[in-house]
């Protein structure tokens, strides 16, 4: 049996839901937008029910720690259908006894899902380090990203902390939405698909006049201070990948 659902970490967990409610516990799950239809599979496609996710939810912690469950959701931005699957494998386990199989490294399963929040943390990490704001002609600062993994909700709580006193967005152009702070709250912000402007999502902000300045005064600064007797671009490369060059300033 095929489970076929949205592709929201909602929908995957109303799947686990429906697998006990069906005892159906070895289905493979599939997004709609991965499924691939065969005449030898049977399928069933499920509805994303947030009465029965929060049900899931609220049972997981019956037998885990609050970060132990925040996990799975953690590891779903890893983005991987094979990594939907073992979400769901895993917490089927969880509910049928196994509350420590998550400590099991002897279990491929939770070796690939170890390995897939290590590098969604290297990867939130990166997104601290490397944001770039621009401030626009209406004061709001802006910053382009493109990060491997759908990263932007764990980063929510620093920068609202961080820059509580101004309005910004960071705008995921590779998912076509972005997080908005108004100083008052955090909103999650879309662009119509419509919109030929978000061909480059730069293009829809008209930047402040002086902004330029400032980034030149960044630029210089970061001129002055790289040695160039001690360069070493391989270990340079290591901390800062090649990928997120295109919008660091410095890097122009």
């Amino acid at each position: 049996m095929v489970y076929i659902f949205d592709g929201t970490y909602q929908g995957l967990l109303t799947a686990v839901f429906t697998a006990f409610e069906r005892r159906e516990f070895e289905a493979i799950i599939s997004s709609q937008k991965n499924y691939m239809d065969s005449l030898f599979d049977s399928s069933r496609l499920i509805a994303t029910d947030t009465n029965k996710s929060t049900r899931v939810q609220k049972g997981l912690l019956k037998y885990l720690s609050p970060d132990m469950v925040t996990d799975f959701w953690r590891a779903f931005l890893y983005e991987q259908e094979s990594m939907n699957q073992i979400i769901f494998k895993l917490i089927i386990s969880v509910f049928q006894g196994s509350k420590h199989i998550l400590q099991n490294y002897g279990d491929d399963s939770v070796l690939h899902f170890k390995q897939a929040l290590k590098k969604v943390s290297r990867e939130r990490h990166r997104m601290k380090a490397f944001v770039r704001f621009q401030k626009s002609a209406d004061q709001l600062y802006v910053s382009v990203v493109e990060p491997d993994f759908n990263v932007l909700p764990l980063v929510i709580p620093f920068f609202r902390n961080r820059y509580a006193d101004q309005p910004w967005l960071i705008y995921d152009n590779k998912r076509k939405y972005g997080i908005y702070y108004n100083l008052l709250q955090v909103t999650e912000v879309t662009l119509s698909a419509d919109d030929k402007a978000l061909q480059k999502a730069t293009e829809i902000i008209e930047f402040d006049s002086k902004d330029k300045h400032y980034e030149k005064m960044w630029q210089s600064y970061f001129q002055s201070t790289n040695i160039e007797a001690r360069k070493n671009l391989k270990l340079h490369l290591r901390h800062v990948p090649k990928r997120y060059w295109r919008y660091l300033p410095e890097k122009n």
